[in-house]
């Protein structure tokens, strides 16, 4: 069963342009929720004072989603520069195999958690060919491959959408953490969405997610902090269940 309590799951997705807009959302939501994911359009907009922001205005974790993909020597410098931000999480991608998995050994005990990134939510099972995948692998296949070899890489966790979580926690087991971003909960309305695998908080929770990123459905709200606490609430009433 897992540990972390109900604000420590929800993860705030501050895909925000810059470090104004970013200190806002976490005053705003300070307290209620548990992580910050910062990633690529705000950490190269301000660079890792926007780390240091967040973390003088809130108690909350950080998740610094940086997909970092490139040989092994100059993610491992990466890994290390990042630890010593104090960010609690970070993504590395997965498409290049053990060579690039197997860097999250080097930051083993040191505080930060490396996550495996196996197919993006926005891609389609349809989308998979036209990558090089074959026919007959779906999204489903290839994330469980991926999560394998994550874990036996030395991989905290991975990221995934909510379709493949039920599946890789049955097979990784309950201390290989699973995020699921593209969460849509039932009453959000998200316009322009680009997501194709997405679930409501109760699905991935249930399926077995031990995080959930969400950005617009909180974001977008008129009340972004009763937005967060309306999904916080729709996690503790999973969680009641499964204590039933």
């Amino acid at each position: 069963m897992n540990t972390l309590n109900p604000q420590d799951r929800l993860i705030f997705a501050l895909d925000v342009p810059g470090k104004k807009e970013a200190g806002r959302y976490a005053k705003m939501l300070e307290g209620v929720v548990g992580c910050f994911k910062i990633g690529l359009e705000l950490f190269i907009s301000e660079g890792p004072d926007v780390v240091k922001m967040i973390q003088d205005q809130s108690a909350a974790n950080i998740f610094l989603d940086l997909k970092l993909h490139d040989i092994p020597a100059t993610v491992r410098g990466a890994l290390r520069s990042a630890g010593k931000l104090g960010v609690r999480y970070i993504t590395i991608h997965s498409t290049e195999g053990e060579a690039i998995l197997e860097t999250a050994q080097e930051m083993k005990g040191s505080g930060l958690e490396v996550l495996a990134v196996t197919v993006l939510t926005s891609t389609g099972t349809s989308s998979l060919a036209s990558l090089g995948i074959r026919e007959d692998i779906d999204a489903a296949a290839l994330v469980l491959d991926r999560a394998i070899r994550a874990q036996n890489s030395g991989c905290a966790g991975i990221v995934c959408s909510g379709e493949e979580v039920k599946c890789v926690k049955q097979k990784c087991g309950p201390e290989f953490k699973i995020v699921v971003p593209g969460i849509r909960p039932e009453w959000a309305h998200v316009s322009g969405d680009d997501q194709n695998r997405i679930a409501t908080p109760s699905q991935a929770i249930e399926d077995g997610a031990d995080m959930i990123v969400v950005g617009r459905p909180i974001r977008d709200a008129k009340d972004p902090r009763e937005a967060a606490q309306k999904i916080i609430e729709e996690i503790q009433h999973c969680d009641a269940g499964f204590n039933e």
